[in-house]
């Protein structure tokens, strides 16, 4: 089995091909295709790290469609004094297939 630890939006995701990831929002090239960084390469039995052979490690993903995270409310509030104060925020999202590793 082929798996590999990549960079994504901040993150560390392992991804063998066919997986479908949520990531921070990312843009893909005209057909949609991205790149990541691998980090880790894992072929069986044998496990790469060292950074210039992963230099030569392509993991290519397929842009499937835009979304957006769940909302979260931030609330503050001082006690006493009246303040408070009240905000949300919806992270923006990238749904992306893992197509090839090689």
């Amino acid at each position: 089995m082929v798996y590999a630890v990549v960079r994504a939006g901040g993150r560390q995701e392992k991804v063998s091909v066919g997986t479908i990831v949520t990531l921070d929002r990312i843009k893909g090239d005209a057909n949609g295709k991205i790149e990541l960084p691998a980090l880790l390469l894992v072929d069986g039995d044998k496990v790469t790290t060292d950074a210039k052979a992963l230099a030569k490690v392509k993991v290519t993903a397929e842009v499937l469609n835009d979304l957006r995270g769940p909302k979260i409310v931030i609330q503050k509030y001082k006690n006493k004094t009246g303040y408070k104060k009240r905000m949300g925020f919806r992270a923006d999202l990238t749904r992306v297939k893992v197509t090839e590793i090689k």
